[in-house]
Formats: structure tokens, sequence, C-alpha cells
């Protein structure tokens, strides 16, 4: 399985989304999948389907409306982002495959630091007790996938506050530096994308 990974370092995220359609636009049958781990400055995101009354009061924060499913979600420092940009039908994984996957990497990573996470039904992301330590969102065109997930690592979370997290109202966020994780956002990007590579690799093979 060939997957490159991309270490973006922090960037914006607009051209950084602009740069995901770009590339799945005009990827071929023969380009490699990559996994781009990113982190961003302040920025709401508002998915396809996106309703702004989740987004409780203006705390100066630029909101972006972009193609991925779900709802409003934040993004800033100190969490790491990994976007997936993969082919799924030559990887022959469903959607539905993917997202477990993604889900399962998270939970494998939190359980090799002893923190017990899981998923939910209905709601994806993965979870610790009643928090949601990591959100997802995935938009498939032509068969291939870009966006991805965010994990909470060591970031202020206020901005959480001013928004229904995933249009949930109340939902709890927490970050691995609050559950006793003592990583930096560089370190849980390599260690979340190997264990999506792993995850992919299972699921392809």
């Amino acid at each position: 399985m060939n997957i490159t990974v991309k270490r973006l370092g922090r960037v914006a995220y607009e051209p950084t989304f602009q740069a995901m359609q770009d590339f799945t636009a005009t990827r071929t049958a023969e380009t490699p999948d990559e996994l781009w781990i990113v982190e961003h400055p302040p920025v709401y995101t508002l998915g396809q389907a996106g309703k702004p009354e989740h987004i409780l009061r203006d705390v100066g924060i630029p909101i972006v409306k972009i193609d991925r499913g779900g709802q409003v979600t934040y993004h800033g420092p100190g969490q790491v982002l990994i976007y997936l940009l993969l082919d799924l039908s030559r990887l022959k994984i469903k959607v539905r495959e993917l997202v477990t996957a993604i889900e399962q990497a998270v939970i494998d990573l939190l359980a090799e630091h002893g923190v017990t996470a899981e998923r939910r039904d209905g709601a994806p992301g993965v979870y610790v007790a009643d928090a949601k330590v990591a959100a997802l969102g995935l938009r498939i065109r032509n068969g291939c996938s870009y966006h991805g997930v965010s994990l909470n690592v060591d970031m202020d979370m206020t901005p959480f506050a001013a928004i229904n997290p995933c249009g949930y109202p109340g939902l709890q966020v927490t970050q691995t530096r609050d559950l006793n994780i003592p990583l930096t956002t560089d370190e849980a990007g390599e260690q979340l994308s190997q264990h999506l590579l792993q995850q992919l690799d299972r699921q392809n093979g």
C-alpha cells in the first residue's frame, strides 16, 4: 500500500482546503494516496448541511463554509488534523469502513496511553466518557476521499463554547492533555498517522 505522509505544519485553512480539492480533482488512477498532517490558525468550519444557528456568538474567529459532511467544528493551534486523500475504489474500502478505520486509529492511540475511548452510533468521532476528543468529516468525489480527522491535543478550548460542536448543544469536548497524555501536537500527529496507516492496511488486507 503506497501512501505518502506529508507534514505541512501550521498552515492557513482556506488554501489547504483548496489544495485538497485540487489534488482530488486532478488525480489519476496512478496518483499515490496521501495523508497530510496539519495544524491551523483559529477557524470554524461549517459542513455542507451546516446550520448557522449552531454558531452561538461571534468571537471574532473566521467561519469557512466547506463541502464535508457534518455541522460546525473548531480548528486551532494545539489540535492535529490528518487529511486523508485516498482512492477508495483502488483501496477497495467503503466509506463506512473508512470512518470506522479512522475512529479505530484514534481509539488505539489513546489506548496506548492508558485512556479508554469509544465511538457512538450516529455521531462520528471519538469520545472519552461524555466528551468528544476527535471529530471527523469526509467528502468523497469520484471514489476519492478528502478532509479527515481532528484530534484535540493541547489547545485553548474556549472557542468550542461559542458553537454547538458538531451540531450538538452542550456537547462536552476534551483534549489529550486533559486526559494526562503528555504528547505535543507533532508527536500526536506522528502517532496518529501510524495508527491510520495500520488501520488502512488492515482494511485493505
